[in-house]
């Protein structure tokens, strides 16, 4: 079983990345393939390595803590790999953490594919399994909650504050996230929430 792949990103798909381990190319479904748009150098992207009767695939993470907790996902009822990674866009391992440790279902039914029934087996399921694993995670901040809980009707500008805050976690300058921001909001509704600010500034970040 592939634990973890170590090479270049070849290219980039909105929903996974191919990356060149020694002349073989791994097609690897990732929550959010255009955090690796900038790197040049090889990456380690930490594998699930998913067999079904029709298919074999890879999905793939930036961290163990995203690889450990895609896995947890996958025991809820009703969870499959597809919806384990939606959630892991949507928010990270140790924010989605916190909000089944205090029972935030607010939060979680904005994930991706989660509705309020899977939100409660994922409280049900999960809470108690956490264990030392969640305590290493527990520097989710109350902020950062509220803030991704918040209704899709939030203001625009706070959510793009969360947003650009969680781009400068990940090595963007503020001349280029001030750039992307000039080149999307007019297209905005008003209503989009930090997650999906987020990924539309990495859209226009990785096509410059």
């Amino acid at each position: 079983m592939i634990d973890f792949l170590r090479g270049k990103v070849v290219h980039l798909d909105t929903e996974y990345v191919v990356v060149d381990v020694r002349d073989v190319g791994y097609r690897v479904f990732t929550p959010n393939p255009y955090i690796f748009a900038k790197s040049e150098e090889p990456v380690v992207l930490y594998i699930h390595h998913h067999v079904r009767e029709d298919a074999i695939q890879l999905f793939g993470f930036a961290t163990r803590e995203e690889q450990a907790m895609f896995r947890k996902l996958l025991d809820v009822s009703g969870i499959g790999p597809r919806v384990a990674l939606g959630v892991l866009a949507g928010g990270k391992p140790e924010v989605v953490a916190a909000a089944i440790q205090s029972e935030n279902l607010t939060f979680l039914t904005k994930l991706p594919g989660i509705g309020k029934k899977t939100a409660q087996r994922m409280v049900l399921d999960l809470k108690d399994k956490l264990g030392v694993v969640d305590d290493r995670w527990a520097a989710a901040t109350t902020l950062q909650l509220s803030m991704d809980a918040a209704p899709a009707t939030s203001e625009t500008n706070e959510a793009w504050a969360g947003a650009k805050e969680a781009l400068f976690g990940l090595g963007y300058r503020e001349v280029e996230l001030d750039k992307a921001w000039n080149a999307m909001k007019g297209s905005l509704s008003g209503t989009e929430t930090t997650d999906v600010l987020m990924k539309k500034a990495l859209q226009q970040l990785f096509q410059g």
